[in-house]
């Protein structure tokens, strides 16, 4: 399975449902969780670690009801089991495995052979205009001064994990792998993102808005600065006053349209994005000075927030076959008369 660890912060099971080789796995998964008595098992579990009596107890039930539930998540992984002394002999004494479960479904088809994918630090920028309130944060602490539009110039800041801005935009570009017999039908383009309050707010709407090779997409409203809870990686040094997580959006331009997670926000189709006529796409995203909501945004790395991604871009395509001069129908005079004769 897909899992990102961090002892500091919890532990996340994402079950990728694009990968076949996870599919027993992951259907072990959902057949422990197809029980409401497991779910509750394991809702009174994240409180603090139980026995299989003192489960038994909490839902009244037989002890060998309960010990089939726990070997039930026990072989889905989704909870773990130590064997501690007691008063009479030994004790089996259950704690969840993970604080949280995602479920990535397929968006594309399983046969993605005509696709280019970049990952790319969201640190990794090539070109920004930021206007306070302003940061960057790594692994360990801040990079820079905050409030300071200068340290998104600073040499560390390839290692940003969580970057944010009041106004203003930041672009990366991603080399173009396409084939030259490439006709491309639709990018995506994924991150975790949400607006910029000062500290947080529940209630702080921002338009942010997309671009692709100048290319503007459209926008969308976030709707929050979510701080309310600690996000499931955002290490335990940064306050728990901060921004402490996004959303996952996902751009996607097709030969119909742009959309942000399947919502139509503009008629922006693939083929006027150029893609083929450079070797270096550029993909940006900001909050223009002139918005509706002027609320900015914060863009989250794979080690805070929720999610353990950059920013993800990708492109998908079909072959096209390549002309070549000389190759073209044969002449007149080569083609058979209506008598049938050369």
């Amino acid at each position: 399975m897909d899992v990102d660890f961090k002892p500091e912060s919890g532990r996340m099971l994402l079950i990728n449902l694009n990968r076949p080789d996870e599919l027993h796995h992951s259907v072990e998964v959902f057949k422990a969780l197809a029980s409401e008595i497991r779910v509750s098992i394991l809702k009174h579990l994240s409180v603090g670690p139980a026995n299989v009596k003192e489960i038994a107890d909490a839902f009244q039930m037989p002890i060998s009801t309960a010990t089939l539930h726990v070997k039930s998540l026990e072989q889905a992984g989704l909870i773990h089991t130590e064997k501690i002394p007691a008063e009479r002999g030994l004790q089996k004494v259950c704690s969840p495995s993970y604080h949280l479960v995602v479920l990535q479904l397929p968006v594309e088809p399983e046969n993605d052979d005509n696709s280019i994918q970049v990952e790319i630090p969201i640190g990794s920028y090539s070109d920004c205009h930021v206007e306070p309130t302003c940061g960057l944060v790594g692994d360990h602490g801040l990079i820079g001064m905050v409030d300071d539009p200068s340290s998104f110039y600073e040499p560390a800041r390839t290692g940003a994990q969580m970057l944010w801005f009041r106004v203003g935009y930041i672009e990366y570009r991603f080399p173009n792998r396409l084939p030259a017999v490439a006709h491309p039908t639709n990018l995506t383009v994924s991150m975790e993102i949400c607006s910029e309050a000062p500290l947080n707010n529940p209630e702080w709407d921002s338009d942010i808005t997309f671009w692709v090779n100048d290319v503007e997409l459209g926008s969308w409203t976030s709707h929050s600065d979510f701080g309310e809870k600690r996000g499931l990686l955002t290490p335990d040094w940064w306050d728990s006053w901060n921004t402490q997580y996004g959303l996952l959006k996902q751009v996607l331009v097709n030969e119909q349209g742009t959309y942000i997670d399947g919502m139509r926000i503009s008629d922006v189709n693939v083929h006027q994005l150029n893609l083929m006529d450079n070797r270096v796409t550029t993909f940006r995203v900001g909050v223009k000075p002139d918005s509706q909501n002027v609320g900015g945004l914060n863009l989250f790395g794979r080690t805070f927030g929720n999610y353990p991604q950059d920013i993800v871009f990708k492109v998908r395509y079909e072959r096209r076959p390549v002309h070549i001069q000389g190759e073209e129908e044969s002449p007149a005079e080569l083609q058979p008369d209506s008598s049938g004769a050369a």
